[in-house]
């Protein structure tokens, strides 16, 4: 019964450790976006752009304060690299954050630059371009997958309970999207925990940790369905749900592990060439990695189990 798994770990008996170590990230995830703020991107907050060309090497936080204290508002940067098209010679621009409802006057602008320019004289920093953002289009952007989002869960939860109807698919559906509210939750805590700006690329990450996760459940629960069909009534249901997960064990870690190691490849190519908009989507993705993984084996099968078991239940009534 158990001879095609390499080692047995019971997860069930371990399952409070599990619900107490979840509860403590979601707990450290809460506080710090108490404590730190959520960082909202200027597409959903309205603002202006300044894009401004330099060489060398610029302190972004040096940068910042200097900014700020010129022009007497808030502001955010990040450096992006491009090529000209002409000379195709890499060209290093700073991209300046400011939150407002209105354009930038022009002796906003002029401190600006030269604000700039005092701070870091060897850095031949010149104004390239201005714009104004819009939030209207944000927040729509915003709504948008915030609804994508919620249907994909409710299809999510549909597509489970139908598939494993034979195991009480309703039960394994629900169980399923609490793992995966678990898993978002604690990607969106990464963005918050890295101090990355909450922009479009949160919901992208979300939605490809919504399915990332729930392959993995789904890999478990066609494991249980099969081993109950089999062995259903010839031992009971935690050891039978302790056997599957064992079972997808090394399936899983090896999934994740290949996963993890491209993305990671991705991450330090982007923070090379100074890619900030692939770093914000591949730190928080890593993390969804791990922990959509993690949600899988340890909380998602686990919980069901104790609610099928409930009350002296066998965990076998359909």
């Amino acid at each position: 019964m158990t001879q095609n798994i390499p080692f047995k770990m019971s997860f069930y008996k371990q399952r409070y450790k599990f619900i107490a170590f979840s509860s403590l990230l979601l707990l450290i995830g809460i506080i710090s976006a108490i404590v730190f703020g959520m960082k909202l991107d200027i597409q959903f907050k309205g603002g202006s752009i300044v894009k401004m060309s330099f060489a060398g090497d610029v302190d972004l936080s040096k940068a910042e304060e200097v900014v700020s204290n010129a022009i007497k508002k808030p502001v955010s940067m990040q450096i992006i690299s491009s090529l000209e098209s002409s000379s195709e010679k890499k060209v290093r621009s700073l991209v300046i954050n400011v939150a407002d409802n209105q354009a930038l006057k022009t002796e906003e602008q002029m401190a600006m630059t030269e604000a700039l320019q005092k701070a870091f004289p060897s850095n031949n920093i010149t104004w390239s371009e201005a714009s104004l953002v819009n939030p209207f289009i944000g927040q729509r952007t915003l709504t948008n997958g915030l609804l994508a989002v919620l249907v994909s869960s409710i299809l999510i939860v549909l597509y489970v309970w139908i598939r494993f109807r034979t195991i009480s698919g309703a039960s394994a559906g629900i169980f399923a999207l609490i793992a995966l509210i678990h898993d978002v939750l604690i990607a969106f805590f990464a963005f918050v925990v890295f101090r990355f700006s909450l922009n479009e690329t949160v919901i992208a990450v979300v939605l490809s940790i919504l399915g990332w996760s729930v392959n993995d459940t789904i890999v478990i629960f066609d494991r249980i369905r099969e081993n109950e069909r089999l062995y259903g009534g010839k031992m009971t249901l935690p050891d039978l749900v302790d056997m599957s997960i064992n079972q997808s064990f090394t399936r899983t870690l090896n999934t994740s592990i290949c996963s993890f190691v491209a993305i990671l490849m991705a991450f330090v190519f982007a923070k090379v060439y100074n890619l900030s908009s692939i770093v914000e989507f591949a730190l928080p993705m890593m993390v969804g990695v791990i922990i959509g993984s993690y949600s899988s084996i340890c909380l998602a099968t686990p919980l069901w189990t104790m609610f099928k078991t409930r009350g002296g239940r066998t965990g076998y009534e359909h």
